[in-house]
């Protein structure tokens, strides 16, 4: 039943998450088409980058690592009053917080731009300090709609946490439709960023009627004193450490990338929204279902173990079966793939190869990555949130140093174009990414036991995708190659039910399971 329950839980999320991915996506080709990978383009991904920080290690990374499990425990305890607390604490901390944190971004805005693209000057950096400027508040609302996520996760209602961005990418797009043919393209991404604020304040705002009638009320309050609210904030210092390092390995890529040719920054912004798609979908579908019914483990270290055994098998083979084909498609059929979502207006065919290569890097740590994302959930669901941390240092390490060497060292040493620096930030970040997953993997084994996928089930999800993806370029071959969105739609409709045939005539469970849901 409990498997059961954590399959119905990932298809609720990964539903939830595809449908606010599909809304992002459309959002990006509309930006693709007004801003296509010019200064304007590059300015805006650049100062993304900078408030999104704060939501990111304020909100939901380090929410999942530290609020969950304690909360979740207490509503399986039974303690209702207790977690109500604690929500209450938690919202007064994040708000006292996220708003020094705003206000100082805001007035610190040239520093920081001057520390994330050096490479920046003249109009390109300048435009990148207003827009980081307008964005940051967005980001402190983001970390509101991070907490009210927290709460519904852990009482078992995922689709509307995971819908609500649809609100955020719909206000953005509205913006772009109303004011994108009557302004100038730096005027037109000032009102993008101010549309990008109020599609947080609609994000959090869409989900507080289901939070409150779980909570009572807003339970706002400074109950720090609570062995539960000490126990958040003794968890919430090694997760910020772990998803800040993380966040210092994203602004080195758009470092690096401020010194790669006019473009690269906002190559490499349209190649993460589409390698984060599977990672999104169902690494973290799966992981953000598993983990407050990974955090309700009670009973001898045996029974734990056992539990959680059984839960990562089955949350590792699901996610197997869709990560391993969006790998080869990237990396076999990625123009298209860019074509499909992007080849519009003034993304032309030029930007799609470059995003593509990127996309090819990106490709040889996908698995690990979504794989990773599990493992520490399951340390989560053990109130280790230092193990994670310790290994997501070594991750970033590698991720940087690798990084200069690939996109900067590489280039230069051999003469080849700097352009083929953006695949390489993606492909160092892979590497590192199976060294992570390596070190979570024997960490974790060495506490609850082995934990592995037969080895013949996994060889079978990468002959099926190898075998789909030929197929698919036979399509594209018989299309001679062209390069437009319904080309692409067909190829990659042939490729995904090859694969979808071949999953089920090999008898893959995931394959079967999905068919019948």
């Amino acid at each position: 039943m409990s498997q059961k329950r954590g399959a119905s839980a990932s298809f609720l999320v990964g539903a939830g998450i595809f449908l606010s991915r599909i809304a992002g996506l459309v959002r990006q080709k509309f930006f693709a088409y007004y801003f296509g990978t010019s200064i304007a383009a590059d300015a805006f991904n650049a100062a993304f980058r900078i408030p999104n920080m704060l939501q990111t290690l304020f909100g939901e990374g380090v929410l999942s690592a530290s609020f969950i499990p304690e909360y979740s425990r207490l509503l399986a305890q039974g303690d209702e009053t207790r977690a109500r607390r604690l929500a209450g604490a938690v919202a007064a901390g994040l708000a006292l917080v996220s708003s020094i944190v705003v206000l100082l971004g805001v007035l610190a805005a040239p520093y920081l731009v001057a520390l994330i693209a050096p490479g920046f000057t003249g109009e390109r950096r300048d435009l990148t300090v207003q827009l980081t400027r307008i964005l940051f508040p967005g980001a402190g609302l983001l970390v509101f709609s991070a907490w009210c996520l927290g709460i519904l996760n852990s009482h078992r209602k995922f689709f509307i946490s995971y819908t609500a961005p649809v609100l955020w990418s719909a206000a953005m797009v509205v913006a772009l439709v109303l004011f994108g043919r009557n302004n100038g393209q730096h005027r037109l991404a000032e009102i993008f960023a101010w549309s990008s604020v109020i599609g947080s304040a609609l994000q959090f705002g869409i989900q507080l009627p289901f939070v409150l009638p779980l909570l009572r009320g807003f339970p706002l309050n400074t109950g720090f004193s609570d062995e539960s609210a000490r126990t958040v904030a003794r968890n919430f210092v090694p997760a910020f450490v772990s998803r800040g390092v993380v966040q210092i390995s994203a602004f080195i890529d758009a470092y690096i990338a401020s010194w790669l040719p006019q473009g690269s920054v906002a190559t490499l912004a349209y190649a993460q929204v589409l390698y984060t798609l599977p990672v999104s979908l169902f690494g973290m579908a799966v992981s953000a279902a598993e983990l407050p019914e990974m955090s309700r483990a009670v009973g001898t270290d045996e029974e734990v173990g056992a539990y959680l055994r059984g839960r990562l098998s089955s949350g590792l083979e699901r996610i197997a079966f869709f990560v391993i084909p969006s790998a080869i498609a990237f990396l076999i059929l990625g123009d298209m793939v860019t074509a499909a979502l992007y080849q519009w207006g003034r993304f032309t065919r030029t930007e799609t190869i470059w995003v593509w290569q990127a996309l090819a890097g990106a490709t040889l740590g996908l698995l690990a990555s979504t794989w990773g994302r599990l493992y520490s959930s399951a340390f989560f669901a053990l109130r280790d949130t230092r193990t994670p941390r310790n290994f997501a240092l070594i991750r970033v390490f590698l991720t940087i140093s690798l990084g200069f060497l690939f996109a900067l060292g590489i280039p230069y040493w051999t003469g080849i174009d700097k352009k083929w620096g953006v695949m390489g930030l993606t492909a160092s970040a892979g590497i590192a990414g199976w060294v992570e997953f390596f070190l979570l993997r024997d960490r974790l084994e060495k506490r609850i036991g082995s934990v592995r996928i037969p080895r013949v089930r996994i060889l079978s999800l990468w002959a099926a995708a190898i075998a789909s993806a030929a197929l698919g370029w036979g399509a594209k071959y018989l299309l001679h190659g062209a390069p437009g969105a319904w080309s692409a739609i067909v190829v990659l409709a042939v490729f995904g039910a090859s694969y979808l045939a071949l999953c089920i005539a090999l008898k893959v469970p995931a394959a079967r399971s999905l068919v019948r849901r």
